[in-house]
């Protein structure tokens, strides 16, 4: 049995308390939900809701807190025996002045409004000491069929290609939205194309699945939708994506 104790109550710290209440081999022991800004070893509260004090840590604390509160948290945290990970993408783990440490980085976008299986969730892990791999496997392997040993420098790599597929491309979708409710139409109506677009990548490169007029060098209707478009940032989103697309298929058109 694994003792773990989740530090931060946001989009991927409610997802992994639900997530480890019902895995097996896990005790979810304590958990603190309060701003962090103050935070001191003794505020993690147990299920008892006692203190959870140094001497009786948990094999295991989980940051999963903000990038930018990871390292002052686990300086409150120099003291414990236990292993502690984080769970962002960009953060090297040698930046945790702990220890033993490691990260436990799942690769996906969380809400709290949006209930998350994650057995198919990609969860990248690594440790310092061989010793804790074992036991950061264990633990990932608990919720996820799809656990991978990864270092600080593919995770940021990783992380960096995460924003293109996701962040990036919800910002389109923002965009074609915006788009349709200034012009009485449903964003709804662009939902069976968006769900395509994603399966088609599922068993295609993304290469071999690229349409549309950049892709097959259709300079009128290029020119048609810059004419179309009346905010400065969305024509240069416009010309930027439709640039690199073109650059990628230069040798075909």
């Amino acid at each position: 049995m694994i003792k773990i104790a989740i530090i931060g109550n946001g989009n991927v710290g409610s997802t992994l308390n639900k997530a480890f209440s019902k895995a097996k081999n896990v005790q979810l022991v304590g958990v603190i939900n309060s701003r962090l800004d103050s935070f001191e070893i003794g505020q993690v509260r147990n299920t008892k809701k006692e203190s959870l004090s140094v001497a009786d840590s948990p094999d295991l604390y989980i940051l999963a807190v903000s990038d930018d509160a990871i390292v002052e948290v686990s300086k409150k945290l120099k003291g414990t025996k236990s292993l502690v990970v984080h769970t962002s993408g960009s953060v090297a783990m040698k930046e945790m002045p702990v220890a033993r440490k490691g990260v436990l980085y799942p690769l996906q976008t969380f809400s709290k409004e949006s209930l998350l299986d994650l057995r198919n969730v990609p969860l990248c892990i690594e440790t310092e000491k061989e010793e804790d791999f074992k036991i950061l496997q264990d633990l990932a392997t608990a919720l996820s069929k799809e656990v991978y040993k990864i270092s600080s420098k593919q995770r940021a790599k990783l992380h960096l290609a995460a924003v293109f597929v996701n962040n990036f491309v919800n910002h389109m979708y923002k965009i074609g939205s915006d788009i349709c409710l200034n012009n009485d139409l449903s964003f709804s109506m662009l939902k069976p194309l968006i769900s395509e677009t994603a399966k088609k990548v599922e068993h295609l490169s993304p290469e071999t699945a690229q349409t549309g007029p950049a892709r097959r060098a259709d300079t009128g209707t290029i020119e048609k939708h810059l004419d179309l478009l009346s905010d400065t940032a969305h024509k240069e989103i416009y010309s930027l994506m439709t640039r690199s697309i073109q650059k990628t298929y230069e040798k075909e058109l």
